[in-house]
Parts: structure tokens; C-alpha cells; sequence
């Protein structure tokens, strides 16, 4: 019963940050359920529940630099766009979703372009909804390098946003 309400708490947030970072469907779906079944099977020895989410960052924070260092690269290049289903409601609407998608992808492009420090301090925030405490707890840095690593990648994206509507 816990477990499963720990699956279903989390199980989106690790699937989103997870695919932002890498692009690969397969690989994320394996990588969540390697992660679960740890959790799974060492449950009952963790004391403190309230850090059960931090563990289950770190871990998907870890197996994203093993698929990296597996890869030989930093990004993937066949990049293969799982992250959203388009759904249309009506006919106005689809010149709208379509802008949305777009924009979507160009900040996904940017963030390719950017250290992949800088590019999971903005996932984590923006995508996950981390606080910078969460943040800094969970990747071990201070607070401060994450307000900086996520303005400095917020000015790049505005800037290489604004070079491709001039």
C-alpha cells in the first residue's frame, strides 16, 4: 500500500525530469522501473519517509550520468519527441497548441546546447518544481550556485530565444 502511493506520488514528476533530460522513452521507462524496484525492495529500511523523494532524484540523477557515460555523449542524438501529446479540441485551437509546441521544443534545443549542470538546475525548477533548497540539497552544491546556474541559464535561453525570432 505504501509503495504504491509513493508510485503514484512520483512516478510522473522522475518520468518528466527523466525524458528532459535524456529524450529516450525506452531508456526512461527503464531506468523509473530499475529505480522503483530498488525502492521496492529496500522500503522497509528507510527510517526517514520524508526523504524518499530526494532518493528517488538522486537515483534517476545517477542513472541519467550512467546512460550518459554508457552513451560516450552528453545528449542523445537521435532525439525523439515522447514528452507531450498533441491533443486538438477544436480548430481554433491549433495554430495555439502548435505555437505552445514549438516553443516547447526551441527551449528543449537551447537546454541541449547548455552544460548539463545548467540544463538540470532549470529541469529540476521549472519542470519538477524543486525549490532551490530542494535543488541545492539534492544535487550537494549551495543554494547560491543554484540561483546562479539557473539565472545564467534563463538570460541564454532568452537570448538564443531572441536571435531566433530576429
Amino acid at each position: 500500500m505504501e509503495f504504491t502511493l509513493i508510485f503514484n506520488r512520483y512516478k510522473g514528476k522522475l518520468y518528466n525530469y527523466l525524458m528532459k533530460m535524456i529524450s529516450n522513452k525506452m531508456a526512461v521507462e527503464d531506468i523509473i522501473q530499475n529505480i522503483f524496484l530498488r525502492l521496492f525492495e529496500g522500503l522497509h529500511t528507510i527510517r526517514n519517509k520524508d526523504s524518499i523523494q530526494f532518493w528517488l532524484f538522486r537515483s534517476a540523477r545517477n542513472e541519467v550520468y550512467i546512460y550518459f557515460r554508457n552513451k560516450k555523449t552528453r545528449k542523445d542524438q537521435f532525439y525523439v519527441d515522447d514528452t507531450d501529446t498533441l491533443e486538438v479540441e477544436s480548430c481554433a485551437n491549433i495554430a495555439e497548441l502548435l505555437e505552445i509546441k514549438e516553443t516547447k521544443q526551441l527551449i528543449m534545443n537551447e537546454l541541449d546546447k547548455m552544460s548539463p549542470e545548467r540544463k538540470e538546475v532549470f529541469i529540476l525548477k521549472e519542470y519538477s518544481g524543486f525549490s532551490y533548497s530542494e535543488i541545492a540539497s539534492l544535487l550537494e552544491i549551495d543554494e547560491a550556485l543554484v540561483k546562479s546556474r539557473l539565472y545564467k541559464t534563463r538570460q541564454k535561453l532568452i537570448n538564443g530565444l531572441n536571435l531566433l525570432y530576429k
